[in-house]
């Protein structure tokens, strides 16, 4: 069953000798349970891509469906709530709450959306991605391999429809980042998520089901 389905989406910015197309014309579909790789070197389009993936850019033109939904369709706060409860997002910076503990930060997402914390869950959760020992801690007393699990973890933690990951080794070492990806193919795998990752790293993209290059904002390898 198709997850995600995008439909010739552009996003220009400038005019005339101006124009510059970041994503022309894309289009691809995942699978339910796919992992799927997104590669390309710096400024090929693929953070332009994801972004607008996940509602949050809209492009020039095109479409983007997650489990049947036209998320363009909708206005800016219906794809917000839209978008906590059906995609879970990891990006290179961890972007964690510093304030509030790796527990706190990892069930936010499910109390803004106002509903209960299943703890079993987030509990077994914690524990496959060896982060269940630090739930006290704040991220400012976690490596950066410890915060990018918790990152994870809270990608995970509402049951999203698609996991969206940009770069998100990008600020670790290699052997950490070996070992996050690891974890987190592990963890997509033993959830049954879908998950579309970016990044410029060829070691990184081998780990996927399937990848998909893109150049100057195009797909040249892997549409379907």
């Amino acid at each position: 069953m198709k997850v995600l389905e995008v439909k010739s989406l552009k996003k220009y910015y400038g005019k005339d000798e101006n124009l510059v197309k970041a994503v022309d014309d894309v289009s691809f579909f995942v699978d339910e349970g796919e992992f799927v790789v997104i590669i390309g070197t710096s400024g090929s389009g693929k953070s332009t891509l994801l972004h607008m993936v996940g509602g949050l850019d809209r492009p020039t033109s095109g479409e983007v469906y997650i489990v049947g939904q036209n998320i363009f369709s909708m206005k800016d706060d219906k794809i917000a709530i839209f978008r906590r409860r059906n995609i879970g997002f990891v990006f290179q910076a961890y972007n964690l709450i510093p304030v509030l503990n790796v527990w706190e930060n990892i069930t936010l997402p499910i109390g803004l959306d106002g509903k209960d914390v299943d703890e079993n869950y987030i509990k077994e959760l914690m524990e496959t991605l060896n982060i269940y020992n630090k739930k006290n801690s704040l991220p400012n007393a976690l490596s950066g391999g410890q915060q990018q699990r918790t990152a994870i973890c809270r990608a995970l933690a509402t049951k999203p429809s698609i996991i969206l990951a940009d770069e998100p080794t990008g600020n670790l070492d290699s052997k950490t980042a070996q070992e996050v990806m690891t974890l987190l193919k592990m963890s997509v795998k033993k959830y049954h998520q879908t998950l579309i990752m970016i990044t410029h790293d060829d070691k990184i993209a081998q780990m996927g089901d399937r990848v998909i290059r893109i150049e100057d904002g195009k797909v040249v390898q892997g549409r379907e």
